[in-house]
């Protein structure tokens, strides 16, 4: 049996993934440490996983470095999702996200490291924002690191931190950077949920800026398929590597609004407009080629298709993202000192 530790495993990402492992690796057991800030729900795990005896829980925080030695000690592999992620909210609530992104990270790297004699593998997740605003498209992993916002300065931190312990003590980590996921169980405050969830409601879609930045669009399940095989890979293969999570393809937040009001029947020129927000990039498009390569990995679900399930999931489970409702709007300071809603 192995055991793998899954930092972050109640929040977005990591719950995906746990239910991707469950399912596929019947003799895995999974460990959770979630602090279960407000992105982090006990709830997107399945009550079937909770129940099992290959599951087990902890309460905690990634710099209570005794709780994260303890329990590196007993896994052979760590997927370490945890951590602040939301670009707005990191304009207005910055220190947060460096205490938890990279002090965090450090925290995991460093039990890895002591324990580099049973941990087989450490899956880093970073992101795309690291790269700030595109210089070339599609992004490679090659591009240069232009962080544009407090949220991605703290993930840059955590990245190169990460690929600092490959180089200096040899751990078997492994970065991946996703470009935007999204899927069932993501927090309202997110475009993609807050636009469902608009049209559920029937309410207008709000639009920072004039709708046109761009992004690669990852459906959930899918991030979950590249983790798996960045884990099973040949060491050799993958230590200390980078390897971009996307389709290739971008698609912009107005025309995302349009499919959103499509699927649901709600008319897509029910749109507000706002300002755009500051450290806003204006196009995100991932290369694809060295995940294919190295890992085998492409993405298997259209954006129609990934769309269509979430939108399913927010209209069966309006019961659990209600609770979200007063956090869909998020607090940003602006250079003048005023607060602005985004």
């Amino acid at each position: 049996m192995k055991i793998i530790l899954v930092t972050g495993g109640a929040g977005f990402i990591g719950s995906n993934f746990i239910r991707h492992i469950y399912r596929k690796y019947p003799d895995y057991k999974i460990m959770v440490l979630d602090a279960l800030t407000y992105a982090g729900n006990i709830e997107n795990i399945p009550q079937e996983i909770r129940d099992s005896g290959r599951f087990e829980f902890w309460y905690g925080d990634l710099n209570n470095l005794d709780l994260v030695n303890d329990l590196v000690q007993r896994s052979q592999v760590v997927a370490h999702f945890a951590a602040e992620t939301h670009v707005a909210r990191s304009l207005y609530l910055n220190r947060v996200f460096f205490t938890t992104d990279v002090l965090g990270t450090q925290s995991v790297a460093n039990a890895v490291l002591k324990h580099a004699d049973t941990v087989d593998r450490f899956i880093h997740i970073s992101t795309s924002e690291v790269y700030g605003t595109a210089l070339a498209e599609p992004m490679d992993e090659g591009h240069p690191l232009e962080p544009t916002t407090p949220y991605a300065a703290a993930k840059a931190g955590a990245d190169r931190l990460v690929s600092s312990y490959v180089v200096s003590y040899g751990i078997p980590a492994v970065i991946m950077r996703p470009f935007n996921n999204y899927g069932p169980n993501q927090h309202l405050e997110k475009v993609i949920p807050r636009f469902i969830t608009s049209a559920i409601l029937q309410e207008p879609f709000t639009i920072h800026g004039d709708g046109s930045a761009a992004r690669d669009w990852l459906f959930a399940e899918d991030t979950a398929e590249a983790i798996d095989q960045a884990i099973h890979a040949p060491l050799e293969k993958v230590r200390g590597e980078v390897f971009n999570l996307g389709t290739g393809i971008s698609i912009s937040v107005i025309e995302i609004a349009g499919k959103i009001a499509d699927i649901c029947g709600t008319d897509k020129a029910n749109l507000t407009f706002m300002e755009e927000r500051f450290g806003q990039v204006q196009n995100h498009i991932s290369s694809t080629d060295k995940a294919k390569k190295i890992l085998g990995f492409s993405a298997k679900t259209s954006f129609e298709e990934g769309l269509r399930k979430t939108i399913q999931w927010y209209k069966d489970n309006r019961h659990l993202w209600e609770k979200q409702m007063a956090m869909r709007k998020v607090p940003v300071k602006a250079k003048d000192g005023k607060i602005v809603w985004y």
